[in-house]
């Protein structure tokens, strides 16, 4: 095939993410929350493939006309910030006052954080929380924790943000690969699950999804902390 098609049609996969997207907003907005999941966890999976076919096809050689970064940040601030701020608010994980807040102070600082050159770090993780607020709201219909929970970690991820923080990218970062990809799988065939069982309680699915969702966002803190411990 020729390279040229190949990587456009590597931006078209990028692309699709934002159609996921529209799909999954007009899900939230008729409030179907199972299948909101259902087309975010896709959206979440064409994120993990289109970097490596990017990288493999070479999309910058032979197709500079598309940035595929910039293609990537537009998609991603809408699957990733826009759509799970609004269903935090619409959803009633935060209701009243609290959920004004998230629906406001997540796209502020998400806006700040995804225009920021340093959030990408040497080995391809991400400095400081990185804006997954999907993956956050995803959980949290899983785990349903109560809304000062619910809030509190809200107000914990926005300040993460901006704090010298390493947090792992699930397939980018090589620092144990082995277990953090398939983490990352089980997770996505968690939530997967459970917005296809329309979110009903499961209390196994639960401490799979809880256990996976603790692994991804502690374990870039944890090889920081390891690193600076015994320096190499």
């Amino acid at each position: 095939m020729n390279a040229r098609f190949s990587a456009f049609l590597v931006h078209g996969v990028t692309a699709i993410g934002a159609a996921l997207a529209m799909l999954a907003l007009l899900e939230a907005m008729q409030q179907r929350w199972d299948i909101m999941a259902l087309w975010l966890a896709v959206a979440f999976v064409v994120d993990g493939i289109d970097g490596p076919l990017a990288r493999h096809f070479q999309v910058k050689t032979h197709a500079p006309e598309i940035n595929g970064e910039l293609l990537d940040l537009i998609i991603d601030f809408l699957t990733y910030v826009v759509i799970p701020a609004y269903a935090l608010y619409a959803s009633g994980l935060l209701p009243g006052w609290t959920g004004w807040l998230a629906v406001l102070l997540i796209p502020f600082a998400s806006a700040l954080y995804f225009s920021d050159t340093r959030m990408k770090t040497a080995d391809d993780s991400f400095s400081g929380f990185p804006g997954c607020w999907n993956m956050l709201v995803l959980a949290l219909l899983v785990m349903t924790p109560g809304v000062w929970v619910t809030l509190a970690l809200v107000l914990i991820l926005s300040v993460a943000m901006f704090l010298p923080l390493k947090f792992v990218h699930p397939v980018r970062t090589r620092r144990w690969q082995m277990v953090t990809l398939p983490v990352a799988l089980i997770w996505t065939f968690g939530i997967g699950w459970a917005a296809w069982t329309n979110f009903a309680p499961n209390p196994v699915l639960t401490l799979v999804v809880a256990g996976a969702s603790i692994y991804l966002a502690l374990a870039g803190i944890a090889q920081q902390m390891l690193t600076e411990r015994n320096p190499t």
